[in-house]
């Protein structure tokens, strides 16, 4: 780029880029010919000059700070120069600071000042100072932004507004660290500061989660995400950390997940922060906000929304699981989860008036598989907001039948024991949403099959059959289905409606002969084997696991298609199909198009992808529109409809 020519001469000009001049006269020269000629040396180019550039290097230069660039911005090094202490903040810092602190307490120095703190604190705890810099960084910001009356708040288009929330968020995490950063330390201490000291009060009640208690803090606005397309934070003020749970009581067929971490918020209230900082003993409340509880909080009367990491939380907590051993292990044992005391798990405890969504994962897959979806639902405040996830796992080597009949058990228990009084119309509002073989599963939540399959198993009624009383209750219980009264809407992703061509092939039937079935099933099967040709259609089958019931042409898979939702239950269909052919012939590797289209559905979609289409950006943004539709269409039905557009800021509602 080249400076912009400008031949006058400027206030402060001086000889830069200029040659001396020898005086034109040898000598006897007069005082008005000496003049100009030092005007003219003088003069001929100026020190202050102007140079012209792209705008990265203009947004480079805006946003030069110490996060961005480990070094001070311009405002901070404007208020250095006004107060004399550029070089002594680069030789002595912690004088410097010093120094600056005192103009404040003297009462000559404003926001300006304290900022101007905040960041050099912050600097010096990265080169050397530690966490009392950093608290003392996290202290300046805070009282810069909530002056608490002493001054005006900060404009949110002054840049220092959100570099002081980064360094009052960054300050607090890295102030309250644990020995080794392993994690954050909630609870009462006395931390020291370069000024004094500060002391942090801890109510044990801001430990308390939905009858479960909050532990193992860890923060993650520094962690790097792998395996997750699209990275979802809420900005705002306070600490974003991920929070375990202690394992509360179990409830029967429903709990949240053992190894669930859920996003938190840690905030340091500090009242009257100028007069505090001023004193030297500064005295703080540390705060924690679950995000399912609450997204903003008040602070000198004003709503303030909380820093949130939901995708680093969600990536932290699946960091390390075993997903391999589990989904090819629940193929494989079908009694992997027998001591489980749920197999239906949640991500936080049930908050009224919330909808559940359950997910419903396929064979030889796990309920890690709804990440990408789970992560791209939970960012919309209108999905977040008025729904709940749940996670049903199953060992789906198993039948089938067998399967669906630990859901609807499991969502009937999960009912029961959540609204016992059965006042919570949002439970009975229930989506079922089914992936490849979990979309068999959640039909099956929502038919009235009368003797169907129990006809196209058996020629004889179960009290003929030469059975014993255990399994005899076990088949009725599988085979006379009947719908769980709280579901309301279906959603089947990819599912064999008709069977997979590769559950029929000769390979998956030989993986499927070593499926392992549980005692009860097992005991079931070998006495089924025994009957004869005029009490079961089952006679002499070799296998009766999920893939022999997905084969096309199977008696599961040909009754099941034919036998209609039930009345009030809607439906939907997400197919996907690969390729650009034509989407009648077309398959997605696993399922053809044709045995996955039903009729009777609300609507079908199809996306051109893969089976693992739960994944793809359209499946879900499909999931997304149909989950909002049936917000609309269930709180019309309530009568407990507002405006569906982004949901109203949850704040703080416990007392302060």
């Amino acid at each position: 780029m080249h400076a912009i020519q400008d031949a006058r001469p400027m206030a402060m000009g001086g000889t830069k880029g200029c040659r001396k001049r020898r005086p034109p006269f040898p000598g006897g020269v007069t005082v008005a010919v000496l003049l100009a000629a030092t005007l003219l040396a003088e003069g001929c180019a100026s020190a202050v000059s102007v140079e012209r550039v792209d705008h990265v290097t203009v947004h480079r230069q805006l946003t030069h700070n110490v996060l961005s660039a480990h070094a001070l911005s311009d405002p901070t090094h404007n208020v250095l120069r006004r107060w004399s202490l550029v070089d002594r903040f680069l030789v002595q810092p912690e004088n410097a600071m010093a120094d600056l602190r005192a103009v404040i307490v003297q009462g000559h120095g404003g926001a300006d000042e304290i900022f101007a703190l905040a960041e050099m604190s912050f600097l010096h705890a990265e080169d050397r100072g530690g966490p009392p810099y950093y608290l003392a960084s996290a202290l300046y910001a805070y009282a810069f932004l909530f002056p608490g009356g002493m001054d005006q708040p900060p404009s949110p288009y002054d840049p220092r507004f959100r570099l002081a929330t980064d360094l009052y968020n960054r300050g607090l995490t890295s102030g309250l660290a644990t020995e080794g950063g392993t994690g954050i330390a909630i609870r009462e201490a006395r931390h020291p500061l370069p000024f004094g000291e500060l002391d942090v009060a801890l109510d044990p009640r801001e430990l308390a989660w939905g009858g479960r208690q909050l532990t193992g803090f860890f923060p993650v606005a520094e962690l790097e995400v792998h395996g997750l397309d699209a990275r979802y934070r809420q900005p705002g003020i306070g600490a974003p950390l991920a929070a375990g749970t202690t394992q509360g009581t179990l409830a029967k067929g429903f709990q949240v997940a053992p190894r669930v971490k859920t996003p938190v918020t840690a905030l340091l209230r500090i009242p009257d922060p100028r007069r505090q900082l001023s004193n030297g003993q500064v005295r703080a409340q540390l705060e924690l906000y679950p995000s399912s509880e609450t997204e903003t909080v008040l602070i000198d009367r004003q709503p303030v929304p909380l820093e949130v990491e939901h995708t680093a939380t969600l990536a932290y907590m699946l960091d390390g699981m075993p997903v391999w051993e589990f989904e090819f292990g629940g193929f494989l044992r079908g009694g992997l989860l027998d001591k489980m005391p749920s197999r239906l798990v949640a991500m936080e405890p049930y908050r009224s008036g919330r909808i559940p969504v359950v997910f419903v994962h396929g064979t030889a897959s796990s309920p890690v598989r709804w990440a990408e979806m789970l992560n791209d639902l939970r960012s919309d405040p209108r999905i977040r907001d008025r729904f709940q996830f749940w996670f049903f796992s199953y060992e789906t080597g198993n039948p089938v039948p067998y399967s669906a009949l630990l859901l609807r058990d499991a969502l009937q228990e999960a009912v029961s024991t959540l609204d016992p009084s059965g006042r919570e119309p949002a439970l009975h509002e229930m989506v079922v949403i089914g992936h490849s073989q979990g979309g068999l599963l959640t039909k099956m939540t929502a038919v009235n099959t009368g003797a169907r399959l129990w006809n196209a198993a058996f020629h004889k009624p179960p009290d003929q059959l030469q059975l014993d009383p255990e399994t005899r209750d076990l088949l009725t219980h599988a085979l006379f289905v009947k719908p769980v009264p709280s579901v309301k809407r279906l959603v089947f992703i990819a599912t064999p409606h008709g069977g997979s061509y590769v559950a029929g092939n000769r390979i998956s039937h030989l993986v499927a002969s070593l499926v392992r079935l549980p005692g009860r099933l097992l005991s079931a099967s070998l006495e089924i084997g025994r009957l004869d040709d005029a009490s079961t259609t089952l006679a002499g089958q070799t296998g009766f696991g999920s893939v022999h019931a997905m084969t096309p042409g199977s008696l599961l898979v040909q009754t099941l298609a034919r036998t209609p939702i039930a009345e009030g239950v809607k439906a939907h269909s997400i197919i996907a199909v690969r390729g650009d052919g034509p989407v009648e012939t077309g398959d997605d590797g696993v399922v053809e198009y044709r045995s996955a289209h039903i009729d009777g559905v609300e609507s079908e979609y199809v996306v051109r992808s893969g089976h693992s289409t739960q994944s793809d950006p359209r499946t879900i943004e499909e999931v997304r529109r149909i989950l909002l539709l049936h917000w609309d269409e269930s709180c019309t039905k309530r009568n407990a409809c507002g405006p569906l557009g982004a949901a109203a800021p949850r704040v703080a509602s416990r007392p302060r």
